[in-house]
């Protein structure tokens, strides 16, 4: 074992404020407040945000988590920031402080499309507000069929445009649909995300752990996939957006081309010539 703590197998993370566990390769994250319908707190933005950067790190290392899954306890998901909490706290706060929450906000949902495993919601209920934008940075999302979205900050006298779901809505369901559900702030429900790709998966919720239970097995799904080509992709999936047809065309081939040398390609093919099942490295 390395000396060198950039090397050293990091701990579990034990926030205080929602609840982290590891089971099959798979972290999960939950928020655990279902009294509030899990709504955020100042507490839960900066130990999520900081959970997302460890867990990254960590996954490098043999025992870490390949795929995660944020969900909340009991009913819900989220349904945004707590009034108590945060929301009645901001009007004493002036323009700086103001700024200083809404980049804290946004440095959450930088955190996890910077994490390089996939994030997988599990949608129960509601998805309001900053859990809405947390489930839309999230790589897929599957959905009770009671469940909606609501990002609702224009109906509070807020920007639609909040912690980055200008930019990543559109991307996900395209411009039309983005306008229209950021613009009005109205309520949509799972049938209609499925139909604008905004749910990747829907599933019967009368018992509301049924939803759980498929997005882990989603996420479980992925995390026995080869992981170095897992964070490739998703790494990949992010730098393209920004960049034109022919830069993502010569990105993909040096990103493949790094793929091809990594053991977990030439493990494929024995495995498969072998005809047994592949030992990712």
């Amino acid at each position: 074992m390395s000396d060198d703590p950039d090397f050293r197998p990091l701990p579990l993370p034990t926030p205080e404020s929602f609840a982290y566990e590891e089971r099959e390769r798979v972290g999960v994250i939950t928020l655990n407040r279902p009294e509030r319908f899990n709504a955020l707190t100042f507490q839960v933005y900066r130990e999520l945000t900081d959970l997302f950067t460890v867990i990254d790190r960590r996954s490098l290392a043999p025992e870490g988590a390949r795929a995660l899954v944020l969900r909340g306890e009991g009913k819900a998901f989220c349904s945004g920031g707590d009034v108590e909490d945060i929301i009645t706290r901001l009007f004493e706060r002036d323009a700086e402080g103001l700024l200083r929450f809404t980049r804290m906000t946004g440095e959450l949902i930088h955190a996890i499309r910077r994490c390089k495993l996939p994030v997988v919601s599990s949608i129960k209920k509601v998805a309001a507000g900053a859990g809405a934008v947390m489930a839309l940075a999230s790589d897929l999302r599957v959905m009770g069929e009671r469940s909606f979205f609501a990002f609702l900050f224009p109906q509070v006298g807020l920007s639609g445009a909040d912690m980055g779901a200008s930019w990543l809505l559109p991307r996900v369901v395209g411009l039309g649909h983005a306008s229209e559900i950021l613009l009005t702030g109205e309520r949509v429900y799972a049938p209609r995300c499925a139909e604008i790709g905004l749910a990747n998966r829907v599933v019967p919720d009368e018992d509301p752990a049924k939803v759980d239970e498929a997005a882990f097995e989603l996420a479980r799904s992925i995390a026995q996939k080869p992981h170095f080509a897992t964070r490739m992709t998703k790494t990949m999936l992010q730098q393209e957006l920004d960049m034109g047809f022919g830069d993502a065309i010569e990105a993909e081939a040096q990103a493949q081309g790094i793929c091809m040398l990594h053991p977990d390609f030439k493990e494929a093919n024995d495995a498969w010539l072998a005809k047994r099942e592949p030992r990712w490295k």
